[in-house]
């Protein structure tokens, strides 16, 4: 996904508790809900995996997302045949998503 449409969706998630995020990406029409909300979750099983190895002490049920930033990555470029030999350059945008979950 490009990262304007990540930057639309993840505005709509920003400072909000884990599962309510969860529900706004779920009712999200936007198809770049989808990628964000899988980090969300992969985020929280990460913090409960850190919290039952190394006795963290975190609750699980007061974690918010505290930051949430896409950045624009590298462009993959494809080239579509044209007319009378001729081609066009396609380029197809990638981001990086990070996902900083804290607790309240």
């Amino acid at each position: 996904m490009s990262a304007t449409k990540g930057r639309l969706v993840a505005d709509l998630v920003r400072r909000k508790p884990c599962d309510w995020a969860l529900t706004i990406l779920a009712a999200s029409p936007k198809r770049a809900s989808r990628p964000i909300e899988k980090l969300i979750r992969s985020a929280i099983s990460n913090a409960q995996e850190k919290n039952e190895r190394h006795k963290a002490g975190i609750d699980l049920d007061n974690l918010y997302i505290k930051a949430i930033t896409v950045d624009e990555g590298t462009r993959m470029w494809r080239i579509r045949p044209r007319a009378q030999g001729r081609a066009n350059w396609i380029r197809k945008p990638l981001s990086h998503v990070t996902v900083v979950l804290d607790e309240r």
